[in-house]
């Protein structure tokens, strides 16, 4: 099937006149030329319109009717007349919205090309691409990407800037954040502070930076750009805090063992699980005695890791005096249930399969057996003389920063006796409490007060990091910018690096996570 005619067709760009078409099989082939009487010398720029010869160049172009389409252009070459100009002769240039000089493809086949390498990286986009009767394979994809990679954008104001890991542990990367414009705006192949600094201080237009609290960011940005506003994350502060809290507990379960008077744990009253956590507890309190009887002697850390085999976080943890928890808590689908099941319980209700029977009207969705359990947990601490079990620091923080509703019978004595025992700590759990209504309240006024109230107790430690970055602090809750965002566009970022699999070098990661903003 043929047609021949001179006007311009629409299936080819806007530019280039169709003087033929041809159907041969599963491809549509369009013999074009160009519109354009002349042509600039790309040295010299000087337009010329004398021809000199013509040659033929294919362009892969959009698929139709299911067929892929190829366009024969005629091509011409042109004699430069300008006599200072070393090209004698030159091959015309096609407007760029037809195709790029010595381009296989269409301007507008190379943008999806493009976006579908954006979207979806090499293998993944080859094989969309198949389906789509697009002819390019996984390396052209990539190549694309990187060559339209984007070089410049708009100068930001507000960033937030974070870390992130190429490998966990060993080695990491820091993403930029506009944070008015919600895109990434650069990656950085280390988490270094001179790279950050280096970074910030070739942007004076950034005004407000959002980061975590960690003391590189700090730093650099404080070199980098001292004039800008610092703010710290809202929801690290709020972390933090608890994480600080969590501390203090765990510092003082010496205090509250004697409180609560347990005496040896007896392994015969013990479940069969509650039985292997206490033997995996034996275990770890000999390898424990080791390092406080080092730390006593005033062996370093490090000479102490080496000595024990063990790892240096769980050295600085038993120096710190954590480890100490026999029974580590485990989340249960009992956990929604358990004041229900207190006041079963309480009630005079005392057999497993009826309580499960209970909780199953309640909407409970777990087995008979997990209520069976914790039955027979219940009546051996009526049995024994004493609590058979100190519950975990983790445990007992909960409890005492629980809506007092939510807990049970038996929590309220448990934590009552505990702030009898330790006053320091209940006032601690106060103070987290007036933080975390500081940050939900937006009250930066009151920071200096909770600072001056915490210094001496047992979130002294806390507070000297919150008066060390008191202005950062204070930005977080008073200013709307927070490192939330950034936070979201990290997930981003290791989902495009996971679907590249082992060919997420920086400069693609960087060029698709731009490209794709």
């Amino acid at each position: 099937m043929r047609h021949h005619h001179r006007q311009r067709h629409s299936l080819t760009p806007a530019g280039l006149v169709v003087d033929r078409i041809e159907v041969d099989g599963d491809r549509i082939l369009a013999t074009a030329r160009s519109t354009s009487r002349s042509s600039a010398c790309p040295d010299c720029g000087h337009v010329s319109t004398q021809i000199h010869s013509r040659y033929q160049r294919s362009l892969a172009d959009l698929p139709a009717h299911g067929r892929t389409v190829v366009i024969r252009l005629s091509a011409r070459r042109f004699r430069c007349k300008r006599s200072t100009c070393p090209k004698k002769i030159f091959a015309e240039r096609l407007d760029q919205t037809i195709a790029l000089p010595f381009a296989r493809r269409t301007a507008r086949l190379e943008g999806i090309v493009h976006q579908l390498g954006l979207a979806l990286g090499g293998r993944p986009g080859q094989g969309l691409a198949r389906r789509l009767l697009l002819p390019v394979s996984k390396d052209t994809l990539l190549r694309v990407v990187r060559l339209r990679a984007v070089q410049r954008v708009p100068a930001p104001h507000v960033v937030g800037i974070d870390d992130w890991a190429w490998k966990r542990g060993h080695r990491y990367g820091t993403i930029v954040c506009d944070l008015e414009r919600r895109r990434i705006i650069d990656v950085l192949p280390d988490r270094e502070a001179a790279t950050v600094e280096a970074w910030l201080a070739a942007r004076p237009s950034i005004a407000i930076i959002a980061r975590d609290r960690g003391a590189g960011y700090g730093q650099a940005a404080t070199r980098g750009r001292p004039s800008a506003l610092q703010v710290a994350d809202r929801w690290h502060l709020m972390e933090n805090a608890s994480a600080a809290f969590l501390q203090a507990v765990r510092r003082t379960m010496g205090p509250i063992r004697e409180a609560l008077k347990t005496g040896p744990i007896d392994p015969a009253i013990l479940t069969s699980a509650e039985r292997r956590q206490y033997e995996g507890w034996r275990r770890r309190d000999e390898a424990n005695a080791v390092i406080r009887a080092l730390a006593a002697d005033g062996v370093p850390i490090k000479e102490i890791v080496r000595r024990t085999a063990q790892a240096r976080g769980i050295v600085r943890l038993v120096v710190r005096g954590g480890r100490t928890d026999v029974f580590r808590p485990r989340s249960s689908s009992l956990d929604p249930f358990l004041t229900r099941l207190e006041a079963e319980w309480t009630g005079g209700c005392r057999n497993g399969a009826e309580l499960w029977r209970r909780l199953r009207a309640a909407g409970f969705p777990g087995a008979p057996r997990v209520v069976s359990e914790w039955a027979a947990r219940r009546r051996a601490d009526q049995i024994a003389k004493v609590p058979r079990r100190v519950p975990s620091s983790r445990a007992i923080a909960h409890m005492m920063t629980a809506e007092p509703e939510r807990r049970s019978i038996g929590e309220v004595a448990l934590v009552i006796a505990i702030e009898t025992a330790v006053p320091g700590l209940a006032a601690a759990r106060d103070l987290i409490g007036r933080f975390h209504a500081l940050i939900r309240n937006r009250d930066g006024a009151g920071l200096d007060a909770w600072i001056e109230d915490a210094a001496g107790g047992l979130l002294s430690s806390f507070a000297a990091g919150l008066a060390n970055d008191r202005d950062a602090v204070r930005a977080a809750i008073v200013e709307p910018w927070s490192n939330g965002q950034t936070e979201g566009q990290i997930t981003k970022l290791k989902l495009v690096k996971r679907q590249m699999y082992g060919r997420a070098k920086l400069d693609l990661l960087r060029a698709r996570l731009l490209g794709a903003a």
